[in-house]
């Protein structure tokens, strides 16, 4: 029981900074929840993998939810993101694979690698400038950039708005369309990657009790609980703090976690 009420309080925790800086959970689930499993004697070669297929399962829902409001508030170029997906679900399935076969180490020092060039671009302020064309890129150019964000996303355990919204920029979405068409493709990533980490990791040894694989359900169902009302939260104080402020605060939070994992194990 106290496990599942840090999952709840990670859900929570994870959907209010969510809807506080516009990004998916991931960067904040995956390393929680290896501080959490290690807590709990979890066996090392497992918990990189453990924590990255829950992230992504836990992602579904959240998914969902926000594809629902993007598409209502006709956000979401449907025809680049169901080209896209074709290779999102071949890059997401590759990389979860591919992450399956991987030491546990080396998951996490990627992912603590991935973590400081998010605070650096959250530092910095960068934004994707937004190209004039408007016929958008061809199919094979689509399911080339969905293979790769795929691929990535599965390897980081996250829905892949930090290169997607960059990519549907590039090709000529204005902002608010982009970041919408990126909410619309992180559903399958989450999709795709939770059930190919459930299968990799079947029968897989050390793995705790309560686990579809590589998918950990006390703190999947913890995280789904409480993290859609934790982003309306998150959204409510967003509307009424300066961007600048929050922009900032998230780069030195990711930041510090990067580096914890980075140097402290």
């Amino acid at each position: 029981m106290v496990d599942f009420a840090l999952y709840l309080l990670l859900g929570a925790l994870a959907g209010t900074l969510a809807g506080l800086f516009g990004i998916g959970g991931g960067a904040i689930i995956v390393p929680v929840l290896v501080f959490s499993f290690r807590a709990i004697g979890v066996n090392d070669a497992v918990v990189m993998h453990l924590a990255l297929g829950t992230s992504l399962a836990s992602i579904v829902v959240t998914a969902a939810n926000s594809v629902r409001a993007h598409h209502r508030l006709e956000n979401v170029a449907w025809p680049l993101v169901w080209r896209m997906t074709v290779g999102i679900v071949v890059g997401t399935t590759l990389g979860s694979v591919v992450a399956g076969s991987l030491d546990g180490s080396l998951l996490e020092l990627a992912f603590a690698v991935f973590l400081l060039l998010v605070a650096v671009k959250m530092l910095s302020g960068y934004k994707p400038a937004v190209s004039e064309k408007r016929d958008g890129p061809g199919t094979p150019v689509l399911v080339g950039a969905g293979s790769a964000v795929g691929f990535a996303s599965a390897l980081f355990g996250i829905g892949g708005g930090s290169m997607s919204v960059p990519f549907f920029a590039w090709s000529g979405l204005e902002m608010k369309r982009a970041v919408g068409s990126s909410a619309a493709c992180g559903l399958p990533i989450a999709i795709s990657g939770g059930i190919t980490y459930a299968v990799v990791g079947w029968r897989q040894p050390d793995l705790p009790a309560w686990s579809i694989g590589y998918v950990y359900l006390p703190a999947l169902v913890g995280i789904v609980v409480t993290s859609a009302p934790g982003a309306w939260l998150g959204a409510t104080i967003a509307n009424r703090l300066p961007e600048l402020w929050l922009r900032r605060a998230f780069g030195v939070l990711v930041l510090g976690i990067g580096a914890k994992m980075l140097w402290g194990g």
